[in-house]
């Protein structure tokens, strides 16, 4: 019979093997879904001099940063925020080894190329000048959390952690207030993850993440845009807002082909 001191031994060798294991495996894509859920539109509170960049902000998953190098970056285009100020996560990104965040919308002084981008479901794309006085210039910055190998399986709640050292997400979260500000029907579809008419887009992002894709278009005098989810073969949903809210949800099925099908029909 072993020692108990070599049971225990052993055992804490197991659960070390276990864990490193689990941190080595590849993120599934329900876990990227809810990691980009937990961390979207969140606001935290700047705690040391955040600088704005055109290149990500590289921030070790253990907490280092080397300061030197972003108040360099500071000098071309200034800090996003003050210390104290709240400054909010308005994208996120997984690549293999890290976790991208767009603060405040990201560093872009010249605009974006798809404001001259018009698009139609049924007829093709052109571009088009930007009009209206519209100005989509960000000026946020973007920050890289680094991981040794790849980034493992992580949830919302310990990335905000890890940047603890330069943001303060310890209060309640905005997203939460908002959730509870919402209506029971909104609510519901959200914790379902699935659309209703009349869902905001914010609302649709917390239901069901960034789309893959954007199409806008003008039917009958109408500005609408559609919101795509989903890849061939398996569902494609498409969201259709006019004026900011949801109007229309359409799940079409896409063959190994790659072209959408009518939606399936519901068994009598």
């Amino acid at each position: 019979m072993r020692p108990a001191w070599v049971l225990f031994a052993l055992s804490a060798s197991f659960l070390l093997f276990a864990q490193q294991k689990e941190k080595e495996r590849k993120l599934t894509d329900d876990e990227k879904i809810e990691l980009i859920r937990g961390l979207s539109a969140e606001y935290g509170t700047v705690k040391v001099f955040l600088p704005r960049s055109r290149k990500p902000l590289r921030f070790e998953s253990n907490g280092r940063w080397e300061k030197q190098e972003w108040l360099d970056a500071g000098r071309e285009h200034g800090a996003v925020a003050k210390v104290g100020e709240l400054v909010q996560i308005t994208g996120v990104d997984i690549n293999s080894d890290e976790i991208v965040l767009q603060i405040n919308g990201g560093l872009n002084t010249r605009g974006k190329w798809y404001d001259r981008i018009e698009g139609g479901v049924g007829g093709g794309t052109s571009t088009r000048p930007v009009t209206g006085g519209r100005d989509s210039r960000t000026f946020g910055t973007a920050i890289a959390v680094h991981f040794p190998g790849r980034v493992p399986p992580i949830p919302a709640t310990e990335v905000k952690k890890m940047l603890a050292p330069i943001l303060d997400f310890e209060k309640r979260s905005a997203t939460e207030h908002y959730f509870d500000t919402l209506p029971p029907e909104v609510q519901a579809a959200i914790k379902e993850k699935r659309v209703i008419e009349g869902m905001e887009k914010d609302q649709v992002v917390l239901a069901l993440g960034r789309p893959r894709d954007r199409i806008r278009e003008t039917v009958d005098g109408k500005d609408l845009e559609d919101w795509i989810y989903g890849l061939p073969p398996g569902k494609i949903t498409f969201v259709t807002f006019h004026n900011g809210k949801v109007v229309k949800v359409k799940d079409s099925y896409a063959g190994l082909g790659g072209t959408t099908a009518p939606p399936l029909k519901t068994p009598n």
